[in-house]
């Protein structure tokens, strides 16, 4: 039986058009203009010293992009902190908290509703075994978090390269497999500020690095756990679930990657439901055909499962290249 596909969020048909240089692209280049003007004026401020970014009092390092839309940032950020622990530091991880519905600077707690602290911050304090704090001022987030946890010695900004205001020891620049698209600036491009840009690292999931890459460039890798989870911790292996009818959902950047890593496992997606990214599923309504064993991402998780603790979540894990984990040491050891 075919699967039931919902229409595509409109982000994605703006992702769609992103692709190339076509007419919409176009028609949008004179606004990338002016974002770019803008862009480039702050950059200059900082530069400056007419706006002044400050440093959190131990290494920070910045997983980000330069691409509007999903690119892998947290998978690569739990991957980090994993790295950093395994060396002995004790890290903590910051993040604006996009989509909450607060606004002051708060920490995330494995039991952290995502509409008070975002669903990424949720998922982080969920799997990482570390500090994690909010707030839309980074630097806020990092003195809370040094204040509450005077043992952190590193800090990791989930999202944050266009973030000025918190001066940083290294960035990491990551990419999906689309890579820069057409090459513009929002909102005629999927670029949020001009490329090439210095990174201490980047990471890319395309066959090779995005055009003009001048820092060392690492293959990385997305795929899907071998297993899915219910809200009490119950696993099943992917495998049995092959054959069942299965309502897939996602509420991420880029929902159909899901899927096809879904129907790549074997699985067969009865409907196949993509929503905004960071959508809240308070709206939602589960369809009457119970029949359909619900399914989603582990970002979704900690949202759905207040509603439908029986849906699965599939964790998302990335392979990185050995090479990224020596050159993130050696930009650490070399900091003054």
């Amino acid at each position: 039986m075919a699967a039931a596909q919902a229409r595509p969020p409109r982000s994605e048909r703006m992702r769609q058009a992103w692709r190339r240089r076509g007419a919409l692209a176009w028609a949008l280049w004179p606004l990338s203009l002016a974002y770019g003007a803008l862009v480039r004026l702050r950059r200059a401020l900082y530069g400056m010293g007419l706006l002044r970014a400050r440093h959190a009092g131990v290494p920070v390092i910045i997983v980000g992009n330069v691409i509007a839309g999903g690119a892998g940032k947290t998978p690569v950020t739990l991957a980090v902190v994993r790295h950093l622990r395994e060396r002995g530091w004790s890290p903590g991880v910051v993040s604006r908290g996009y989509g909450r519905r607060t606004q002051d600077c708060r920490e995330a707690r494995a039991d952290s509703l995502a509409a008070e602290v975002g669903d990424e911050p949720a998922l982080i304090a969920r799997t990482a075994g570390v500090p994690v704090f909010v707030a839309r001022e980074r630097i806020a987030a990092t003195a809370a978090l040094r204040a509450a946890y005077p043992g952190t010695d590193i800090i990791v900004c989930d999202d944050g390269l266009q973030h000025l205001a918190l001066a940083r020891d290294v960035e990491v620049c990551v990419f999906n497999d689309e890579g820069v698209g057409n090459g513009f600036l929002l909102p005629a491009g999927p670029l949020r500020e001009p490329w090439p840009r210095r990174a201490d690292a980047v990471l890319h999931a395309a066959p090779q690095p995005p055009a003009g890459t001048a820092a060392p460039a690492f293959a990385l890798r997305r795929g899907l756990a071998p297993w899915a989870q219910d809200a009490q911790g119950r696993r099943v292996p992917l495998a049995a679930l092959r054959g069942q009818p299965l309502h897939a959902l996602a509420a991420i950047a880029r929902p159909e990657d899901f899927f096809a890593m879904l129907r790549a496992q074997g699985l067969q997606l009865a409907m196949a439901e993509a929503l905004p990214d960071h959508f809240d599923f308070d709206s939602w309504s589960r369809p009457p055909d119970r029949r359909q064993q619900l399914i989603c991402t582990e970002k979704d998780a900690v949202k759905l499962w207040r509603h439908h603790p029986d849906a699965l979540a599939v964790p998302l894990e990335v392979s990185i290249a050995p090479g990224f984990f020596d050159r993130l040491d050696a930009s650490l050891s070399s900091r003054p």
